[in-house]
C-alpha cells in the first residue's frame, strides 16, 4: 500500500517518540540449596550420633541441692528421682545424729547408669537449714558453697595449662522444700529464695503433700506463686531465658503447675497386680507416680527428661557467666593466684 509523505512522517515522529527498550539489571542469583538426592547422601545428619556416641564415652555431671527443715522428706525424695539409694540415708548418716546447730553442706558423689550413658550425680544435702530458734541469714552458708564452686570452675578455667575437660562441681539445680502448712509462706522461705534465686536455678516443691485435701492443695499452690510474684521471686524456669515461642508455650504450662506438690517413697508396694511406689496410709496406698495422687511423676520428667540440660545450660551461661564477670571486672581480669596456680604458672614458663 502507497503511504503519502505525510503518513511517512507521522510514523517518523512516533518512532522518535517510543524509547528503546532498557535492559533489565542483572540480579544477583540467590544460593541454591544443594539438593542431596541429586548429589548423593553427605551424612551431615550423623553429627547428632556423633555428639551422643561421645556423651555416652565421658558421660556428664549433674548436681542438685535439696534445701529444707527437717522432717520433709528431702532425702527420700532424692532416692524416689533416680530410683537409686543416693541421699545422705545410704553414705553411713546415722538417723539418729543430731541435727547440726548451724547449717552443714554434705556432697555426695556417686554414679548412675542407664541405657549406656553414665551420669556423674553430686547430692548436695543441706542439713540444719530452717531448724533453728533464730534462723537469721542461715542461707549464707549455702550461697557461699554455691560461689566456691563457681569459683574453683572459674580458677580452672583461667589456668594456662587448663585440664582438657574442667570437673563440675556447680550446682545445676537447687529443690526448695516448702512445708506443707496450707497457709502462706515463712518468711525464711521468701528470704531464702529471694537471694539465692540470683545465684541457682530454684525449683520449688511442697513436701509430703499427701496431707493436704485436693482443694487444699490448689489453693496452696495459687497461694504461694502469688507471694512469689509479690515478692518479685523468680524460679526456674524464667521467663526472661525462654528462647523462642515453643520453649514459651511449653515452660508457661510448667510454670502454671508449679510449685510441684509431691511425695516420695522408695518403698514398693501390689497395687492391682502391678509393683508401684507408694506410701502406706489408714486409708491406703499413695502411688508416687500415680497423677490424680500426686505431682511428682511432674517433677521428675522436668527435672529429668525434659529439662536436665537446659539446667545445666542456664548455670553456665547465665549465673556462672555473671560470676565470672563480677570476679574478672573485681580483680582487673583475673583471680588473684593462689600458691598452687603460681607454682603451675611457673613450671610452665
Amino acid at each position: 500500500m502507497f503511504k503519502g509523505p505525510v503518513e511517512n512522517k507521522n510514523e517518523a515522529a512516533m518512532s522518535e517518540l517510543v524509547p528503546e527498550p532498557r535492559q533489565k539489571p542483572v540480579v544477583p542469583m540467590k544460593p541454591m540449596g544443594i539438593n542431596a538426592s541429586l548429589l548423593g547422601y553427605i551424612g551431615i545428619d550423623t553429627i547428632i550420633e556423633q555428639m551422643r556416641k561421645k556423651t555416652m564415652k565421658t558421660g556428664f555431671d549433674f548436681n542438685i541441692m535439696v534445701v529444707g527443715q527437717s522432717g520433709l522428706g528431702k532425702s527420700t525424695l532424692v532416692n524416689t528421682l533416680f530410683k537409686s539409694q543416693v541421699s545422705r540415708k545410704s553414705s553411713g548418716w546415722n538417723r539418729e545424729e543430731k541435727i547440726p546447730k548451724t547449717v552443714e553442706i554434705k556432697a555426695i558423689g556417686h554414679v548412675i547408669e542407664e541405657g549406656g550413658v553414665k551420669m556423674k550425680l553430686t547430692v548436695i544435702d543441706t542439713p540444719g537449714f530452717g531448724d533453728q530458734i533464730n534462723n537469721e541469714n542461715c542461707w549464707e552458708p549455702i550461697e557461699k558453697y554455691i560461689n566456691e564452686q563457681y569459683e574453683k570452675f572459674l580458677k580452672e578455667e583461667v589456668n594456662i595449662a587448663r585440664k582438657k575437660r574442667i570437673p563440675d562441681t556447680r550446682v545445676h539445680c537447687c529443690l526448695y522444700f516448702i512445708s506443707p502448712t496450707g497457709h502462706s509462706l515463712r518468711p525464711l522461705d521468701l528470704e531464702f529464695m529471694k537471694h539465692l534465686s540470683k545465684v541457682v536455678n530454684i525449683i520449688p516443691v511442697i513436701a509430703k503433700a499427701d496431707t493436704m485435701t485436693l482443694e487444699e492443695k490448689t489453693e496452696f499452690k495459687q497461694r504461694v506463686r502469688k507471694e512469689l510474684e509479690v515478692n518479685g521471686i523468680e524460679f526456674y524456669p524464667q521467663k526472661e531465658f525462654d528462647e523462642d515461642l515453643e520453649d514459651k508455650t511449653e515452660n508457661d504450662k510448667i510454670r502454671e503447675s508449679m510449685p510441684f506438690a509431691v511425695v516420695g517413697s522408695d518403698k514398693e508396694y501390689q497395687v492391682n497386680g502391678k509393683r508401684v511406689l507408694g506410701r502406706k496410709t489408714p486409708w491406703g496406698i499413695i502411688e508416687v507416680e500415680n497423677l490424680s495422687h500426686c505431682e511428682f511423676a511432674l517433677l521428675r520428667d522436668f527435672v529429668i527428661r525434659t529439662h536436665l540440660q537446659d539446667l545445666k545450660e542456664v548455670t553456665h551461661n547465665i549465673h556462672y557467666e555473671t560470676y565470672r564477670a563480677k570476679r574478672l571486672n573485681d580483680n582487673g581480669g583475673l583471680p588473684p593466684m593462689t600458691v598452687e596456680t603460681e607454682e603451675n604458672h611457673e613450671s610452665n614458663l
